[in-house]
């Protein structure tokens, strides 16, 4: 069902866009294009097909898991305004 005239008005009320009686008629016949694909992607049957991240087959390329930077922990709160048992503390914001 192509969108009528009032609801591409509400529509662009609601996106705050202003639209005249031209564009509005243009955006009508755009989302009539639109909602016409969408149909016609959702009467292709899918039924045994995979679901896929990629149209391509891809592999991710993983690194090994490992440390590569030193716990400086200590050196960082040494120089912090209040730490209290490894945590730092921050004044209350919010009453």
């Amino acid at each position: 069902m192509p969108p009528s005239a009032a609801d591409v008005r509400r529509l662009a009320r609601l996106a705050r866009i202003a639209l005249s009686d031209e564009e509005i008629a243009a955006t009508q016949a755009q989302l009539d294009r639109v909602f016409d694909l969408i149909e016609r992607l959702q009467a292709v049957d899918t039924a045994g097909v995979e679901p896929m991240t990629h149209p391509q087959p891809m592999e991710l390329r993983l690194r090994p898991d490992e440390v590569t930077e030193t716990d400086r922990r200590e050196d960082y709160q040494r120089v912090a305004p209040a730490v209290e048992r490894g945590l730092y503390l921050v004044p209350k914001v919010i009453e």
